[in-house]
């Protein structure tokens, strides 16, 4: 069994057919038959139901699956290694909540070209549970996250924090007042949702006082939150250095309101079981560019 037969057998599975597998491969259709031609005979096995036009899958071929995908894995990690950045060749899927995205985001791609330069770097944008769940199912190999999961699963690595103050446009509360939790409840709220761990502190930090907000407006975007607070629909509880702008243009007013919500701890997570060197690699560079400081950063900004 070699890992060219291995890999012809994977990609035929993973893209649906030889003739896409292929031209993911650089060569031929039947070179692609013949490796998989090849580990049926090494296994005494038939892999596919050549009965259907597809490429299916018997019961056997899908046990193979399996061992190909981790035998392919554990020889990339090993490779990883002992090879040289500038020739590492693999998908990167990072997976993001919106804040860093719309801070650093565009400096640790960057940071990560600039090092892997065959590395093909994919973004994902979501929220912290679905983004948890794509980790978890290994549709990605790195998330960054507020640190609000506890999971052995996971091993998280601390970045950065963010200080978040309760604001509004300007004149809609008294921007001098000392607010207390119920003066903010009986306000209309933008906030996120109960899919972001940033809205399940909210929530937390709501119950500590034993209230419950009179009514509230939820999104997953930050930035349609931010535009409903400017346009004064609302109280929103938003990042405050990232927004100093809007706030010295008379945009946004924050406001005093104690007890303080704690600040959020952003981690960069990875499967505890997944480890490798490219990732962790990934993660020192998230911890040098992390800065939540400064909305839509330039790519070769330092913090």
């Amino acid at each position: 069994m070699t890992f060219k037969q291995l890999e012809a057998f994977f990609w035929v599975v993973q893209l649906g057919g030889f003739a896409h597998a292929a031209n993911k491969l650089a060569t031929t259709q039947s070179a692609v038959s013949k490796r998989v031609q090849e580990l049926e005979d090494v296994v005494a096995t038939q892999l596919f139901d050549r009965s259907q036009r597809s490429a299916r899958l018997t019961e056997k071929g899908e046990e193979m699956f399996l061992i190909a995908k981790r035998f392919l894995r554990q020889r990339d990690e090993a490779l990883e290694q002992f090879e040289r950045p500038e020739v590492v060749e693999r998908r990167l899927r990072i997976g993001m909540t919106e804040l860093p995205a719309m801070t650093w985001l565009p400096r640790l791609v960057n940071a990560v070209q600039n090092r892997y330069p065959k590395a093909h770097f994919e973004p994902d944008v979501d929220d912290s549970f679905r983004l948890r769940e794509k980790l978890l199912s290994e549709r990605l190999d790195l998330i960054v996250v507020p640190d609000l999961f506890e999971d052995t699963r996971l091993l998280k690595t601390r970045i950065g924090t963010v200080q978040n103050a309760w604001m509004c446009k300007p004149g809609l509360l008294d921007g001098n007042a000392k607010l207390r939790v119920h003066d903010i409840a009986e306000q209309r709220l933008l906030t996120q949702a109960n899919l972001s761990a940033t809205g399940i502190l909210y929530d937390e930090w709501f119950k500590a006082a034993g209230l419950a907000p009179v009514e509230r407006i939820t999104s997953n975007n930050l930035v349609a939150i931010i535009g409903m607070t400017v346009s004064g629909l609302g109280v929103s509880h938003l990042p405050k250095r990232c927004l100093r702008p809007m706030i010295r243009a008379g945009l946004l007013q924050v406001l005093h309101v104690t007890p303080n919500v704690p600040d959020v701890s952003y981690v960069a997570v990875q499967r505890a079981d997944r480890t490798s060197t490219l990732v962790t690699d990934v993660v020192r560079m998230a911890r040098e560019c992390c800065a939540f400081d400064r909305p839509f950063q330039a790519a070769s900004e330092r913090p």
